[in-house]
């Protein structure tokens, strides 16, 4: 109780003067939500299916109750789910050419699985789960058993597809695909999760898998590096490390990261209501070296980004430099955790806290803020709060902390172990309205560390 009154007075004083004069710092957004929380999500899961993916598959499907456990500790407990599932897996179709390119390798199955959504046989009467409140205290499904082994059947999806792993195009391809109707709902935020041990390759032009050429070099995957990134070393096909790699934005071969953002955020016409994560190969470091390194013909190619010890033995995942392109795109909505770890709970943990703060996550993490009362035990942070309606833009109102006197329009900070047990304090800020427009967003403004 000592705590709690301390600081309410620490903030009361900064939220009573949200000025630029206000003498602990600068303030930084550490909470960002509407006001009247959007309670349904559709999380769409975009899993590799290549060769090299079914250990990281099983991984998904045994650790895949940590992110729905993280989800259940909101207000209300776990939000209206639907979950969907599409591969890599777009066969030997291109931007330019949807009728497939000859078989090759792997890719001997013409469109492949086309960003639809995927069941794996699993007991769901649709193409995807559905789990949402039936307002009686329960849930209404759509499937027979347990979600996790639902989920834990979808997921693995196979290691049979496509090698040229076309991530984004298939996320793209799923929301137009007429197979998958009414699984992104129109009033529901949406986050998309990728799981994959190497970047995208999503192919503008069919002559990617062209045979071999002096002008595209060998028919392998190099060439989804080799024309899908650009370094600052001028020819990637020369072996060594490489720096500064970036996605290729005028590539005539593989497809610019940009019109993946952009197809997501029209999905739902508004950036705040789109999370996206993947679990995937570190970004650095680039590195091309030659295979096989004493036979011919040797071939390019990227070396891994990082390796681990898997259950079948060592395994590895390959730069994501255009996969993090995309998630850095969506600045405060994205997580990107490393695939190389043989235990995937913590990813997913991280992936659900993240789903957390886009349906509406009121718990503060006090490991960033700063100290506006150091003599006084424990954290006592400086923030202020603002509501802020789309429809006025420029004309915030500001709320005051709650007192004996002031008990509506206004917040409170409490500790709440239930809502909040990741963080050490369990700090939660909980607002008291009299009434609030559909259109307001609430924003928390803190000093930090």
């Amino acid at each position: 109780m000592h705590r709690l009154a301390a600081l309410a007075v620490v903030i009361t004083a900064s939220a009573a003067c949200h000025t630029a004069s206000i003498v602990v710092g600068d303030l930084e957004e550490v909470v960002a939500m509407k006001a009247i929380p959007t309670r349904e999500l559709d999380i769409l899961f975009v899993i590799d299916d290549s060769s090299s993916m079914y250990p990281q598959q099983t991984a998904l499907a045994a650790n895949f109750p940590r992110m729905i456990d993280v989800l259940g500790q909101l207000d209300g407990g776990l939000p209206n789910l639907h979950i969907g599932i599409v591969t890599s897996d777009l066969g030997t179709t291109s931007v330019q050419s949807p009728t497939p390119a000859p078989p090759i390798g792997g890719c001997d199955t013409g469109a492949g699985k086309g960003g639809a959504l995927q069941t794996n046989g699993a007991p769901v009467a649709d193409l995807f789960i559905s789990d949402v409140d039936d307002g009686n205290g329960g849930r209404l499904v759509n499937y027979a058993g347990e979600l996790r082994d639902v989920f834990a059947t979808m997921a693995q999806v196979g290691a049979g597809g496509c090698g040229f792993e076309q991530h984004l195009a298939a996320m793209r391809r799923s929301f137009t695909n007429p197979a998958n109707a009414g699984f992104i709902r129109p009033e529901a935020n949406l986050a998309v999760v990728i799981i994959a041990d190497e970047d995208d390759c999503s192919i503008l032009s069919p002559d990617v898998f062209s045979p071999d050429s002096p002008a595209l070099g060998a028919l392998s995957s190099f060439r989804c590096a080799r024309f899908g990134i650009t370094c600052d070393e001028p020819d990637l096909a020369t072996p060594g490390p490489k720096t500064g790699c970036v996605p290729a934005a005028g590539s005539t071969y593989i497809e610019d990261v940009q019109p993946f953002v952009d197809a997501l955020i029209a999905v739902k016409g508004d950036p705040r209501r789109v999370m996206v994560a993947g679990i995937v190969g570190d970004p650095n470091p680039v590195e091309t070296t030659i295979s096989p390194p004493y036979a011919t013909p040797q071939r390019p190619e990227i070396a891994p980004s990082c390796t681990f010890a898997g259950a079948a033995g060592d395994q590895v995942a390959f730069p994501s430099v255009r996969l993090s392109a995309f998630l850095d795109a969506f600045p405060g909505r994205s997580q990107r955790t490393s695939l190389c770890s043989a235990d995937l709970s913590s990813p997913l943990a991280i992936i659900g806290d993240s789903a957390k703060k886009l349906v509406g996550d009121p718990c503060l993490d006090t490991s960033i803020l700063a100290d506006a009362a150091p003599d006084v035990p424990g954290i006592q942070p400086a923030c202020e709060v603002l509501d802020r309606r789309d429809s006025a833009p420029d004309a915030p109102t500001s709320l005051p902390p709650c007192t004996t006197t002031t008990t509506t329009d206004c917040y409170s900070l409490h500790p709440d172990p239930t809502a909040c047990p990741s963080t050490s304090d369990h700090l939660r800020i909980t607002f008291q309205r009299s009434s609030v427009s559909d259109d307001t967003w609430t924003s928390v403004r803190c000093q930090l560390r």
